[in-house]
């Protein structure tokens, strides 16, 4: 049910945001970047089993190129939807616990629009690197599909 969830949310969210809703922001904040501590992003008592078993950690890093501001919504150890501004980098610490270590978790980065240079709205560039290693993109944007990976130890 929460993976349906799940994918219902990402699948609406990446409708909106590269159908160009919402206006175009010009005195957004700072991009955010850095890492979530995993205390801060998911208590370990909030998913897994209790067999305690956990998996590796892993380094995800979610990127969202392009200029300007713009909707982004990606899902690592929790969803997040908000306006940043561009270019973005998000890094995280994940470590998969419980059922995870063999189903996985699927982590994901939605990017907004965002203009061409024919003043077009298209779909900004976007990858997902999981420790240093480039798993998924939209190939600069051209894809439809937002950038998404299955986490597994």
């Amino acid at each position: 049910m929460r993976k349906t969830a799940t994918l219902t949310f990402s699948l609406l969210a990446a409708a909106m945001l590269l159908t160009g809703c919402g206006s175009e922001k010009k005195d957004a904040g700072p991009a955010k970047t850095g890492s979530a501590s995993p205390s801060a992003s998911a208590s370990s008592g909030a998913k897994g089993s209790s067999s305690g078993m956990k998996g590796v950690p892993h380094q995800v890093v979610f990127e969202v190129g392009g200029t300007g501001a713009s909707k982004v919504m990606w899902i690592g150890n929790t969803n997040h939807f908000e306006q940043v501004t561009l270019p973005w980098t998000k890094t995280e610490s994940m470590q998969l616990e419980g059922a995870e270590l063999k189903v996985g978790v699927t982590v994901s980065v939605v990017p907004g629009s965002v203009k061409a240079s024919d003043g077009m709205l298209k779909a900004a560039p976007c990858t997902i690197k999981v420790d240093g290693k480039v798993v998924a993109d939209n190939q600069d944007g051209t894809s439809p599909e937002p950038c998404m990976y299955k986490l597994k130890d």
